[in-house]
């Protein structure tokens, strides 16, 4: 079951996300009632909102509404945390916001393949932002389905550095087997951020020129974790490389927080 600030939700409350989709969210793991970086999306939430709607949101009252639905469940699932204002329609979005929290929870993946990715030119409006417009990147990630890749890996259209995944941060490892994280405009993961605060890194910019010589790379997001990538475009990657296994190691030890 679904839940809107606490309460379940019916079809016509969500009638705003299909018909104007104004709004931030945030998703994450739940394993056994634990959760990583709970704090941190919370955090996200907080910051989006004044982003967003220039309100200032209740961090405890989203908190009770994530414990709420997360009760309803057992074992490992994936919870999302939508915030939007159902009032608001496209010819007035400038309104006062009164946002609401929808909270849904789906069942998490497991045992994922690697995935074989192409790039293409593309810059999320708002990157900082965890936004409910998916528009651009999903279509995208059609295109290149159906052009036989699993998914998409965005370059910046002015200066052609490598950015981010469609909904995922993305990661390397060099021929010094350090791991690289790109610099460029990009929505700041916080599954990425964890990584980052166990295992040495460092941050440049990547370009597609550089991937070739490039041992490793992967993909990051809560749902995932670290994800390798076997291929991007033409250039074949070690989806076995050591690394990978160490920082997947090292991601499983971050102590979660109790939902």
């Amino acid at each position: 079951m679904d839940f809107l600030d606490g309460n379940p939700v019916d079809a016509d409350s969500l009638k705003a996300l299909a018909l104007t989709n104004l709004g931030h969210f945030t998703s994450l793991r739940v394993d056994d009632g634990m959760a990583k970086g709970l704090s941190r999306h919370l955090d996200r939430l907080v910051r989006d909102c004044r982003t967003v709607f220039d309100v200032e949101l209740d961090r405890a009252r989203v908190l009770s509404f994530v414990r709420h639905a997360a009760a309803q469940r057992e074992g490992t699932f994936i919870v999302r945390v939508t915030v939007f204002d159902p009032a608001l329609g496209t010819a007035h979005p400038g309104a006062e916001a009164r946002p609401r929290v929808l909270v849904t929870c789906r069942p998490a993946a497991h045992d994922l393949p690697p995935l074989r990715v192409t790039t293409r030119a593309y810059q999320r409006d708002m990157p900082e932002v965890k936004h409910t417009g998916l528009f651009g990147q999903l279509a995208l990630r059609r295109a290149v389905q159906r052009a036989g890749f699993d998914d998409v890996l965005f370059t910046d259209p002015e200066t052609g550095v490598v950015s981010e995944g469609g909904t995922w941060n993305v990661g390397f490892v060099d021929d010094q087997e350090r791991v690289v994280w790109p610099e460029a405009r990009v929505l700041s993961g916080v599954t990425m951020r964890l990584l980052q605060e166990v295992h040495t890194s460092v941050s440049r910019p990547v370009t597609p020129d550089d991937v070739p010589r490039m041992r490793a790379a992967f993909a990051t997001n809560t749902s995932v974790a670290v994800r390798p990538l076997s291929a991007i475009g033409d250039v074949q990657l070690d989806a076995e490389h050591p690394v990978l296994a160490d920082l997947r190691q090292r991601y499983e030890k971050i102590p979660g927080d109790r939902v």
